[in-house]
């Protein structure tokens, strides 16, 4: 969805920009995904530019299901962010900063994000930080009256220097989900809004990214169609 002037660079920049994408800098490094913003130069930055941006507040993101997030801890020091539904993953509340992609539109009653219709939990009005920002502009607000004056101190490099910047810190798809956390379509659960069968599924996933490429049985399966010369006892 388009939007219309009034927007701060660093708030358009953070809703739309692109995040977990190679560094063009520093394309040869590892380790060179873009997961940091910077809310002066308004872009997204990996973790080796992120010393040339030390005198700069910078804002770190997380990925989350194939989706970037920020914790909701950070987020509201720049955006009034009530109303819009948090997730609990891995002891962090998270916010998605763009909506989720839908399988299929929503059909019923129910609360729904007033911007894209993905079902929610009350009270919450919005799934994501865009859907927020996007609502006020079509109602034709000012966004300053969400907007906070930040202290840059909260977003200083040195809250990065003990971070690794790697995947042991991100969110991964096994992380904890508590039951404030529905991240899967309600209607795949038949109307279940509990999370228990979406911490079992998270379970299975984490479950199998430890195990090894061949699962037991199909090894076992291929063992017993070798074929070969029958062993029989030797004659008495």
């Amino acid at each position: 969805m388009g939007r219309e002037g009034g927007m701060p660079g660093w708030l358009g920049g953070l809703v739309e920009g692109s995040f977990f994408v190679g560094c063009g800098t520093h394309e040869s490094r590892k380790k060179n995904e873009k997961n940091i913003f910077c809310l002066d130069c308004c872009t997204s930055i990996c973790p080796h530019c992120a010393p040339s941006h030390h005198s700069h507040p910078l804002l770190q993101v997380r990925r989350y299901v194939y989706n970037d997030v920020v914790r909701l801890d950070d987020l509201e020091k720049l955006i009034d962010c009530s109303y819009v539904q948090p997730y609990t993953i891995n002891s962090a509340k998270v916010i998605f900063l763009k909506p989720r992609p839908q399988s299929r539109p929503f059909k019923g009653s129910g609360n729904i994000c007033l911007t894209c219709d993905r079902i929610l939990q009350e009270p919450f009005h919005f799934c994501s930080l865009s859907c927020k920002v996007d609502h006020v502009m079509l109602q034709g607000e000012d966004l300053s009256s969400i907007l906070f004056r930040f202290d840059e101190t909260d977003f200083s490099f040195s809250h990065f220097e003990n971070l690794r910047m790697d995947s042991s810190d991100l969110l991964e798809d096994d992380g904890q989900i508590t039951p404030n956390s529905i991240l899967e379509d309600p209607l795949h659960y038949n109307g279940c809004s509990g999370s228990s069968n979406g911490s079992r599924g998270n379970s299975r996933r984490g479950e199998r990214k430890k195990s090894s490429g061949f699962f037991p049985q199909i090894v076992l399966s291929l063992s017993n169609r070798r074929k070969g010369a029958p062993h029989r006892s030797p004659l008495s």
